[in-house]
């Protein structure tokens, strides 16, 4: 585990500067899609379930085949993995592009996209994950991280959405073969890496996937400071959840804000994080990686109960800002300590059960803000999910307690434990 006084960051030549740059291109590419794809489902029906299912088909890989994508993950070449799904997510963008163009788009279509995308995903980002830590020195870590996301909020937040209506003025196809290009360009990165792919632990690629999904999903459990983060992040995720589905009426309906008072929230939160992915060095520097996380979870619920209860659009702008800046210390420090007590052949693995159980909590907290929004009140969502982040901080207590990194044994699975 990272010491609180280190300060080391890693070299931008070799490895790194080109996984770095691979990633902020694709993610710009991403924000052009996100951004477009909407638009182009509300042209084609006014049926707002309809509409909803696209974005929900964002969601459904990570649940039904994220486990798969890191046992996948842990079995290849990641590197390899990396820019074989980027190619054949470009091919599928520009072949989407063409149907736009030639006005062959439909609502199956799109449904369709999105869940073939975000199933590559799964393996794409999980073997991401396992081969960093071969990119950069271990110290490194947690700014090579930091590095990444912050590149990547600026691609996406700052950069990407605004490019989208003078794309779109193009042409309703443009801003997905900028997708497409972004796609290659990635692959093409990723492909030029020479650093060899992590070792895989012994068995890896001859045992069967049901018991390799079994051996991360036992690994993460019997550590009890990814275990603990892992709760922490699924109970935030079911408050996210919550808070963005109603993100909109909270500013347009509670405070009459309009649409620019939500593209300045929506900012506030963007420039939040940025300025989080600045700060992380400094703060984990201090506070080590596992009390930074504590502090972004507990200045996050004032964030929150500020959100719900102060009717006023500056007050909401500032705790947007406050709320965005913590969670990139958050997302920073759990991705850098799974990384850190994770072995290299179990990397993908644990990642995936990370997410899977991270993620699968989001949709139902979409549903359960509407429900709450619609019962109690438009400024509620906020106020449910800083219970969840209570909830959260509350998980991460166990966590704190002494623990030894996590090793690998013959079967794949920690088993040596710390006295208590």
């Amino acid at each position: 585990m990272v010491e609180a006084g280190e300060r080391h960051a890693p070299a931008w030549r070799g490895g790194f500067g080109r996984l770095w740059t691979a990633a902020v291109v694709s993610r710009f590419g991403d924000a052009l899609r996100a951004a477009a794809l909407p638009l182009l489902a509300a042209s084609l029906t006014d049926r707002p379930l309809l509409i909803a299912s696209v974005t929900a088909c964002g969601y459904l890989p990570w649940i039904v085949c994220g486990l798969l994508g890191g046992a996948v993950a842990d079995r290849v070449d990641q590197r390899r993995a990396m820019w074989a799904v980027d190619a054949v997510r470009g091919l599928l963008m520009g072949l989407f592009a063409v149907a736009v163009a030639w006005g062959y788009a439909s609502i199956a279509l799109l449904i369709a996209l999105a869940f073939t995308l975000t199933t590559l995903q799964t393996l794409f980002d999980n073997a991401a994950t396992a081969l960093l830590p071969a990119l950069v020195e271990g110290q490194a870590l947690g700014s090579a991280n930091a590095r990444l996301m912050t590149g990547q909020k600026i691609a996406g937040g700052l950069l990407g959405a605004p490019v989208v209506p003078v794309l779109i003025a193009a042409g309703a196809a443009v801003p997905f073969a900028a997708d497409s290009a972004t796609f290659l360009v990635a692959a093409a990165l990723v492909a030029s890496l020479r650093t060899e792919a992590p070792e895989r632990a012994a068995g890896a690629a001859g045992g069967g996937l049901r018991r390799e999904i079994a051996a991360g999903l036992r690994t993460l459990w019997h550590d009890r400071t990814l275990r603990g983060l892992c709760a922490a992040t699924a109970l935030c995720n079911i408050g996210m959840g919550a808070l963005i589905a109603t993100l909109v009426i909270l500013v347009t309906g509670w405070l009459h804000a309009g649409t620019a008072g939500y593209a300045a929230a929506t900012t506030a939160y963007t420039l939040g994080g940025l300025a989080g992915g600045a700060l992380n060095r400094w703060v984990t520097a201090r506070l080590g990686p596992l009390r930074t996380v504590l502090l972004a979870g507990a200045v996050q619920i004032g964030a929150l109960v500020v959100m719900g209860s102060v009717r006023s659009l500056t007050a909401l702008v500032a705790a947007l800002a406050v709320f965005g800046c913590m969670g990139m210390l958050w997302n920073v420090n759990t991705t850098t300590l799974m990384q850190q007590r994770t072995p290299a052949g179990l990397l993908g693995r644990v990642s995936s059960a990370f997410r899977t159980l991270a993620v699968a909590g989001a949709p139902v907290g979409a549903l359960l803000g509407g429900v709450v929004a619609t019962a109690w009140g438009r400024n509620t969502p906020a106020l449910l999910t800083a219970a969840f982040f209570v909830l959260s901080v509350t998980a991460l207590r166990p966590a704190r307690k002494p623990d030894v990194p996590v090793v690998a044994p013959q079967d794949d699975v920690t088993t040596a434990r710390a006295a208590r």
